[in-house]
C-alpha cells in the first residue's frame, strides 16, 4: 500500500462524481483543506457515500444536548477502544482543535481514565467505553449514572448512538485498512 492508498480494496471513485457529490467534496477542500479519505473510500458507491454522510451528519452535527467537542470525544474514546487507526487520528484532531488543547486529544487517543475530565464528561465517557465492551451488560443503574451528572434521556439516546456508529465505522475503516489523511496528523497541535 501507498502512502496515497485510502484502503486496501481495489473500489475507485466514481468518475466524474455526480455534481452534488462534487459539491460536497468542494466545501469539504473549502472548510477541511482536504476531502477526508473515509468519504473517498465511501466514494465508489454514492448511494452508500450518501448513507453514511447523512447519518454522521445526523449524529455528529444535528441539535443534541451534547455538544460538538463531547460528541468527538466519544468517537476517539470508542475507536481508541477498538484501535482503529483511522478514526484515532482523524477524531484526536478535531478534539484537539474543538477543545484548543493538544493534550486532550492524545489523552482520548491513549487512556481517557488520565484526563483531567468533569464527572459528566467521565461519566459520558465510561458509558461509551461500556456500549463498546460490553453493551448487553448495561443496565439501568448505568443510564441512571448519566441522569445523575445531568445527562437527559435524549442526550443518553445521543450518546449510545454515536459509540454505536463509531464501533460501526471502527470496524469497517480497520478491515479495509483505511488510512487516515496525511493532515490530520500536524492539525490543532
Amino acid at each position: 500500500m501507498t502512502d496515497t492508498t485510502i484502503t486496501a480494496l481495489d473500489l475507485p471513485i466514481v468518475d466524474p462524481l455526480p455534481e452534488p457529490t462534487q459539491r460536497y467534496f468542494d466545501i469539504c477542500q473549502d472548510k477541511l483543506g482536504m476531502v477526508p479519505n473515509v468519504l473517498q473510500a465511501h466514494a465508489f458507491d454514492i448511494d452508500k457515500l450518501n448513507t453514511f454522510t447523512a447519518l454522521y451528519n445526523d449524529l455528529m452535527l444535528a441539535d443534541s444536548g451534547l455538544t460538538k467537542l463531547e460528541r468527538e470525544m466519544i468517537a476517539v474514546v470508542v475507536s481508541s477502544i477498538n484501535r482503529c487507526w483511522y478514526c484515532q487520528v482523524a477524531h484526536g484532531a478535531a478534539v484537539r482543535a474543538l477543545s484548543g488543547d493538544p493534550k486532550l486529544g492524545e489523552y482520548m487517543v491513549m487512556n481517557y481514565r488520565m484526563a483531567p475530565l468533569d464527572p459528566r464528561q467521565r461519566a459520558m465517557l465510561d458509558f461509551a467505553a461500556k456500549v463498546t465492551t460490553a453493551s448487553a451488560t448495561i443496565e439501568e443503574d448505568d443510564r441512571q449514572a448519566l441522569r445523575d451528572q445531568g445527562f437527559t434521556d435524549r442526550d443518553i439516546w445521543d450518546i449510545a448512538n454515536v459509540a454505536a456508529f463509531f464501533n460501526m465505522t471502527n470496524r469497517v475503516a480497520s478491515a479495509t485498512a483505511m488510512q487516515p489523511n496525511d493532515d490530520y496528523h500536524a492539525q490543532a497541535r
